[in-house]
Order: structure tokens, then C-alpha cells, then sequence
């Protein structure tokens, strides 16, 4: 959720967050208006309960006819307060359904726009020209027994595949090595749930404008994850840190792909189910823009040690998720597409998921103050692409990148 006592000071600046998103700015002043609201009635309910007390040490000292007096009076005094009470308890329902209805303060350096006007932050090495015609990372991954998408599909239905032989152990490697990356930089590793509660799927933002993404399990009032970002958001619920925090998540990561239908259906682009390490930090919110670009660069670590062109964007305001205030995302270029496809995001989400779930820090004083939550991706199937179709060979084999052969055991991809 946004700082309230920041949307008083500046509404001005919520209100052209909300035009930035592309979304209604009209529900800034509505959660004005309920805040008021809710301020009054408490202020009210606070007043009469303090009147309920004073009055009744009063009837305790009455005697007689004044006695009965005051104890009518009370009883009326005693029906104010619940009334009051009743009132306050409306307010902060209607305000708590308006704050959850307003994503995250976009940055004021993110662009404006939609899905199409991101800005290119840079280009990192050049397009691969090939002398021969470049397979598609399916005809290569089926040639090399990698992936199987026919069986997946018989299994699972569309979007699902089996990765066999070298393609199971090329995920590994790859996740493998951005495990070790993240050690090395200091992330304490975890492999996280995959089912989570209710609270914590809304407290990370994924149940509002991304509800239809996410797998529900109605019997058992549980989601499956599209990221160990949101248990990873949750570890930390209702707690106060000592110092910065910093985890790397290894999960298994479920996406319904709503809205998709007929996109990338060919190959492991756009499926339902895959691998992803993930980087998650708490920290001062002081420290977040600094964090973020810690962040971005450990993914270009990553991508440096693959081996393919990359770029980096600045997610434009009205693409970035509710609990985004910014987002970079790397995208490597694929050959057979000619064009960029995204591999890594990491997004800075401010306050408005550690307000949500309850996660603070102590400020210098030592006083409990809400801690920022950032996120960054370090690996996920969908790197297998990118690698298969840059490093591939005229005769269908696959060079491994350098940095990936001591964890795959093989420096070529040869096929069955």
C-alpha cells in the first residue's frame, strides 16, 4: 500500500502516478476522502470513550435520584459509543478496500505510456551474424534431445514440456551458477514453498490487476507462486529486521499465461511452469534506488557469463506491476525472432509490499519504520533460448558459454 501520510502531503503526485498507469486518478481523492473519514470517526469514537469513563466515576460518586439519572445517561452515552465505534469500524473497512485499490507511487525518471514505450537504458554486445540458416531453440533443443514439447503436452496440455538428457542438465548448470553467483555476493539461498496463503499473494500485489495470472486452489484456499519473490516477500511478515536482508530464492514458478492465447506457443517462451532463481532485498527505503542498481547490475553479471546481446529498458509506467515503482528489465536477442526478448526484470516496490505484510526496520533511533522490498531475477528456463540460439552451430550443436562448462560438464551440445 502507498504512504498515506505521503498521499496528504502530495496528492498531486499520486494523482499523477495514477495518470502515468494509464489508470483512474479520481480514486486518490475517493481514499482522501475515506481517510478523513476515518480520522473523524475515530476522533469521535476516542472522544465519547473518554467521556464514557470520566462519567462513570461520576455515577460511582451520585447518589439517589441523581444516580438514577446518570445511569439513563449512561445508557445512552453507552449506545453513542457503539454507534461510534460502528462507524469507525465502516471507515476503515471502506478505507483499507480504497488504499488496496492503488498500485505503487510510480518514480518520477520511470516514462510514461504502455507496454510499447519503454526506454532503452543501453545495448550490450552486437547480434550474432550467421553463415548458415539459425534453427529455432525447439529444432535445436529436439535435435540435441532436450526438449519435448509433444510429450508435454500429452501430459499436461499446452504450454507444458518435459526438458530430457542435456536439457534438464543445462537448467541445473544455469541455475546452478546463479546460485553461486548469489553466495558469493552475499544472498542467503533458500528453496522456497510454492503454495502460499491468501495474505501473502495479496500482500505482494498479485491479486489485483494480475488475479487472472495466478493458479488458485479453491479447496485448499492456497495460490501457487509465479515467483519465489512473494514467499520470499512473506518470509519476513509481521516481523522487525535487524539490518538489510538479502535471499535468493530457488523455486519451481506457475503463470496461467490469461490473455496469451495464440502468443508464443511455440517452444519454452511462454509457458506455464519453469525454474527461476530470484534475488529479493529488504532495506532501508533510503537505500532502495542504490539497491536497485545492485541488483540490475548482478543480473548483467549473469548475463555477461551466457554470452548474448542483451539490452536493458525502463519498463514504462502503465507496463510496470502493481507493486512496481520501477522497473529495468535485460532483454537478450534471439536470432530466428530478430528481436529482444525479456530474460531478467527487477523491480523497486518502495514501501507498498512491506506496508502490506507488516515488515519494518529500525531507523537510528531504534524506532520500527517499514523497510523497502526490491526484487531481480537471476536465472529461468527461458535463459535456454537465448543460449541455444546464440551459441548454436552449422551442423545443429550448441557451444556452452565459458563460464557455464564447469557446472555442465560439457563445452559442446551435440546432437542425438
Amino acid at each position: 500500500m502507498i504512504d498515506l501520510k505521503a498521499l496528504r502531503d502530495n496528492p498531486e503526485a499520486v494523482r499523477a502516478s495514477q495518470r502515468a498507469r494509464g489508470e483512474d486518478e479520481a480514486v486518490v481523492d475517493a481514499l482522501l476522502s475515506a481517510d478523513e473519514r476515518r480520522r473523524a470517526a475515530v476522533a469521535r469514537a476516542d472522544a465519547l470513550r473518554g467521556e464514557q469513563k470520566a462519567f462513570g466515576k461520576q455515577v460511582g460518586r451520585a447518589r439517589g435520584e441523581e444516580r438514577e439519572a446518570l445511569l439513563a445517561r449512561g445508557k445512552e452515552l453507552s449506545a453513542e459509543v457503539k454507534a461510534a465505534e460502528a462507524e469507525q469500524s465502516a471507515a476503515e473497512a471502506e478505507l483499507a478496500e480504497l488504499h488496496r485499490a492503488i498500485p505503487n507511487v510510480v518514480h518520477p525518471d520511470a516514462p510514461e505510456g504502455g507496454e510499447d514505450d519503454y526506454a532503452v537504458l543501453k545495448h550490450v554486445g552486437t547480434a550474432r551474424e550467421f553463415d548458415f540458416e539459425p534453427r529455432d531453440h525447439l529444432d535445436l533443443g529436439t535435435r540435441l534431445g532436450a526438449i519435448d514439447m509433444e510429450r508435454g503436452a500429452k501430459v499436461s496440455g499446452s504450454r507444458f514440456y518435459f526438458l530430457t538428457g542435456v536439457g534438464a542438465r543445462l537448467e541445473l548448470a544455469l541455475l546452478n551458477m546463479a546460485v553461486a553467483q548469489a553466495t558469493a555476493a552475499g544472498f542467503d539461498l533458500m528453496i522456497t514453498p510454492t503454495l502460499v496463503r491468501p495474505e501473502i499473494m495479496a500482500g505482494t500485489g498479485f491479486l489485483g490487476a494480475h488475479a487472472s495470472e495466478v493458479y488458485r486452489l479453491e479447496a485448499d484456499d492456497l495460490y501457487l507462486v509465479g515467483t519465489s519473490e512473494v514467499p520470499l516477500a512473506g518470509y519476513h511478515a509481521d516481523e522487525i529486521l535487524d539490518g538489510e536482508k538479502r535471499y535468493a530464492g530457488w523455486s519451481s514458478c506457475y503463470r496461467r499465461e490469461a490473455g496469451s492465447y495464440g502468443k508464443d506457443t511455440r517452444g519454452i517462451i511462454r509457458v506455464h511452469q519453469f525454474n527461476k532463481v530470484e534475488m529479493f532485498s529488504y532495506v532501508r527505503p533510503e537505500d532502495a534506488e542504490a539497491e536497485h542498481a545492485r541488483l540490475l547490475a548482478w543480473e548483467e553479471e549473469m548475463l555477461a557469463k551466457v554470452e548474448v546481446p542483451y539490452r536493458v529498458i525502463d519498463t514504462a509506467a502503465g507496463d510496470l506491476g502493481t507493486s512496481a515503482a520501477r522497473k529495468f528489465d535485460c532483454e537478450a536477442w534471439i536470432p530466428t525472432q530478430q528481436a529482444y526478448r525479456e530474460l531478467t526484470s527487477t523491480s523497486n516496490c518502495t514501501t507498498f509490499q512491506a506496508r502490506r505484510l507488516n515488515v519494518r526496520h529500525r531507523d537510528e533511533n531504534g524506532k520500527p519504520q517499514i523497510a523497502a522490498t526490491l526484487n531481480g531475477t537471476l536465472a529461468t528456463t527461458r535463459w535456454i533460448v537465448a543460449i541455444l540460439e546464440n551459441h548454436q552451430q552449422a551442423d545443429g550443436s550448441v557451444v556452452v558459454p565459458e563460464a557455464l562448462r564447469p557446472f555442465l560438464g560439457l563445452d559442446v551440445l551435440k546432437p542425438n
